[in-house]
């Protein structure tokens, strides 16, 4: 195996653990996810499949692809973590919204049509970030992995 796909191989890894640890919150610790902890999930399962892809057929726009997939696990990542600080808003499927001038029925129904679990909330944190801003600086490094690996192939 060579060097680039070696480090493709530790990007995809990276991608593994990150998706690994959040199942283990999921099943482990309880914490059930909202819809854009799901969106955050499926960037880090392509690029582990992209990986593996790697191993077989050595072709160097594999990890661009990977690049380009992880930082697209980054931005959600990066937006979910602004929904939960205020920044953005959140889809309507999983956020909550003003409640001023709602009627009894109005305000009933929209507590009825919100899901348990909403992505404007933060249900773990450590130093000030939560699972989706761990997630999106994670993955951000994981980019850069991904591009040392298509940079490497170029030279080789």
């Amino acid at each position: 195996m060579k060097t680039w796909q070696k480090t493709a191989m530790v990007a995809a890894g990276g991608s593994a653990a990150l998706l690994g640890g959040a199942l283990a919150f999921q099943f482990l610790g309880g914490y059930a996810p909202c819809k854009l902890c799901i969106w955050q999930r499926w960037p880090h399962g392509i690029a582990i499949a992209l990986g593996l892809l790697l191993v077989l057929v050595p072709l160097r726009s594999l990890a661009l692809l990977g690049a380009l997939v992880v930082a697209v696990g980054a931005t959600i990542g990066g937006y979910h973590a602004g929904v939960e600080w205020g920044i953005f808003a959140g889809p309507d499927t999983c956020t909550s919204s003003p409640i001023d001038g709602m009627s009894v029925g109005d305000l009933l129904a929209q507590i009825e049509a919100t899901p348990v679990v909403r992505c404007d909330e933060v249900v773990w944190s450590l130093l000030g970030l939560s699972m989706a801003g761990w997630n999106a600086l994670f993955s951000a490094a994981l980019v850069v992995l991904w591009l040392r690996a298509f940079v490497q192939a170029r030279r080789a």
